[in-house]
Order: C-alpha cells, then sequence, then structure tokens
C-alpha cells in the first residue's frame, strides 16, 4: 500500500496552495489547503513550510496509514518540512520523496482548480505548459477585479516590480531628526541612536559622488 502526497497551486499567483493525498491501490483521496495568507505578509518568514507539513500530517492520519505502508512525497520545496516531521513519526525508510506523476498528481491539480473557479477566474487550458502566460492571465484579471487581491500571493517578492502590488511591498517609515539641519524627516529603516540619519536634501550634500569622499 502506498500514500501518494502532491501539491498543487504553490507557483500560481492566485489563491493559497492545495495539498492532496492519495492511495493508489484503493483511489482514496483527500485534500485540504494552505491558507493564501501564509504567501501574504507573512511569506518572508516561510511559515507555509509549517503549515504544509501540518496539513500534510492531517491528510495522512484522515487515510489512517496502514502499518509498513509507504509514503511517498512530491519533491517540491513545501514539503521540506513535512518530509523531516513525517519521518520521525513513521521511519525514514517508509518516508521518501518521488516526483509525483499521473493520478494522484491529476486529482490535486483538479482540487486547485475548482478551488480557483470559484473565486470567478478562469484558468487557461494550457497553464501547465505556460506558466509565464498564466502569470500574466490571472495577473490581468486580477488587474479587472482588484476586490479579488486578497486572494493574490501578495507576499511574492518578485511582485515589487509591478505597480498593482505596489501598495502591499511599500516598506514603514520612521519619523526621526535630520542629524545635519535638525529638520522633521522619515527613513526607511528604525533610527539607531548611534546612527546618524539625514533629510533628504542633506543627504543629498553628503551622499558621495564617483571618485569623491564623503565630507567629514
Amino acid at each position: 500500500m502506498t500514500i501518494i502526497v502532491d501539491d498543487a497551486g504553490s507557483g500560481d499567483l492566485l489563491f493559497g496552495v492545495i495539498i492532496g493525498a492519495y492511495r493508489e491501490e484503493t483511489s482514496e483521496f483527500k485534500y485540504d489547503l494552505i491558507d493564501v495568507k501564509y504567501y501574504q505578509d507573512c511569506f518572508c518568514e516561510k511559515a507555509y513550510l509549517q503549515e504544509a507539513s501540518r496539513v500534510t500530517s492531517q491528510l495522512v492520519k484522515r487515510l489512517k496509514v496502514k502499518p509498513d505502508e509507504e509514503i511517498h512525497i512530491c519533491q517540491g520545496f513545501i514539503f521540506d518540512v513535512a518530509v523531516v516531521e513525517l519521518q520521525k513519526v513513521y521511519g525514514e525508510e517508509r518516508v521518501t520523496r518521488v516526483k509525483v506523476t499521473g493520478e494522484a498528481q491529476r486529482l490535486v491539480e483538479i482540487a486547485y482548480l475548482d478551488e480557483i473557479r470559484n473565486l470567478g477566474y478562469e484558468p487557461l487550458a494550457e497553464r501547465e505548459a505556460k506558466r509565464a502566460k498564466s502569470f500574466f492571465h490571472m495577473m490581468r484579471w486580477l488587474k479587472a477585479n482588484p476586490a479579488m487581491l486578497r486572494y493574490a500571493k501578495t507576499g511574492w517578492p518578485r511582485l515589487k516590480r509591478y505597480r498593482l502590488f505596489g501598495p502591499f511591498h511599500q516598506k514603514g517609515m520612521y519619523s526621526t531628526m535630520c542629524s545635519d539641519c535638525g529638520s522633521p524627516c522619515e527613513v526607511p529603516f528604525k533610527p539607531d541612536a548611534d546612527r546618524p540619519v539625514y533629510c533628504q536634501a542633506c543627504w543629498k550634500k553628503r551622499k558621495p559622488r564617483r571618485g569623491h569622499t564623503v565630507p567629514q
């Protein structure tokens, strides 16, 4: 007996990530999701890896893993923590990484497509073969439906370059006093008592030009 675990949606702009567990011999299939919130404000903390581990563990339990049954986990990095945790419970010899294909992959993909269709988005038919085209198709849909941005993986650093996601990547500003002129100013870092800060005008005066040194 073998349980196969795969994911869908981790590389897609819309929605969270679907994780599915499939028992090959009986065709039993269960799935759950990593909420999109893990790909928004807290994305850089990689909390989604711990959530993927939790979801995977629960799915395996729901399938009532049999004694000595093997658990095959997709090679995707999203399962890096999950594999380690499962191996602690079931043993390294029973939990292995594999390239998932066939029915397990198909069912997880269908579950993801159903979820994004529930948002009102119709995916491209060839999205698997043309990932870049699918990304921009989703982005154009979000631009036309800005209220749906709450279902987008807005925490991805690569989205900084797109105006649509600008508000989600603005750094917090801190109020302080310029160390040169004493005028109030704002800086994109938390001021340190041991580190001088400058307003924009004073910084321009002090900023070294090529071939010059900063005045002391």
